[in-house]
């Protein structure tokens, strides 16, 4: 049974969730607020965490950039009232794996929490495989990139995308096939959201992310992976 962590300080909201994801067969825990979400995060080992932007103590933001500090790879979903897009790409920038907009449907964060953890079983089917990118070791099974002594975790959802790339080596993928066969769902508010993990990864493989080698943009088609 896979576990979801929701951080979420609106009481009816966390009844809503917590009954709703009980039904579909989730284990289910809630943290009330920014400082107990971090510490569930990080200490209950939860499979997805689906965590609300304005918390009391401490927000969202800071709670996802400190799980990453840590070394914390849980797949994040996060959930703004706002739908302002600086705070969906803040969001995406800082680790977070996907974003909702209040008010949302419920079969909607079934789909995205099914394609969250999809990803993590395709992950696991990876274990021991490693992919040399110039002086880059990719190893999927620490969902890490290696430089030398360096090694730089990968979210659950970067780790996606760069595999999705190596596999498709050499072809132009639009950012709407990047969306329906990483995130796993043909229809997302932006596409914004492929860019911001792109350069997020860049950041993490390229020597020269301002002036990229492996991924390169493809203006008016999408991208394509050279490595």
């Amino acid at each position: 049974m896979e576990r979801i962590l929701v951080v979420e300080d609106e009481a009816k909201l966390r009844r809503v969730l917590t009954d709703f994801l009980k039904s579909e067969g989730y284990e289910v825990i809630v943290a009330p607020d920014g400082e107990a979400g971090l510490s569930m995060a990080r200490d209950q080992h939860p499979q997805v965490v689906i965590l609300d932007v304005m918390l009391p103590k401490k927000s969202g933001f800071d709670v996802c950039r400190e799980l990453r500090a840590l070394g914390v790879t849980t797949p994040i979903l996060m959930l703004t009232a706002k739908g302002e897009e600086i705070d969906k790409v803040l969001g995406l920038e800082l680790g977070a794996d996907d974003y909702m907009t209040k008010p949302f449907g419920l079969k909607e964060l079934n789909a995205r929490l099914h394609a969250l953890l999809r990803r993590i079983g395709d992950q696991r089917q990876d274990i021991g495989e490693r992919y040399q990118i110039g002086a880059v070791t990719v190893d999927f099974k620490q969902q890490a990139v290696l430089r030398g002594k360096k090694t730089t975790l990968l979210s659950a959802t970067e780790a996606s995308l760069l595999k999705y790339f190596i596999q498709h080596r050499g072809e132009v993928i639009t950012r709407e096939a990047l969306l329906n066969q990483v995130w796993g769902y043909e229809r997302f508010p932006t596409t914004r959201t492929v860019d911001t993990h792109v350069l997020n990864l860049r950041k993490k493989i390229e020597d020269h992310p301002e002036n990229p080698k492996w991924i390169l943009t493809l203006h008016g088609s999408g991208y394509k992976f050279t490595g």
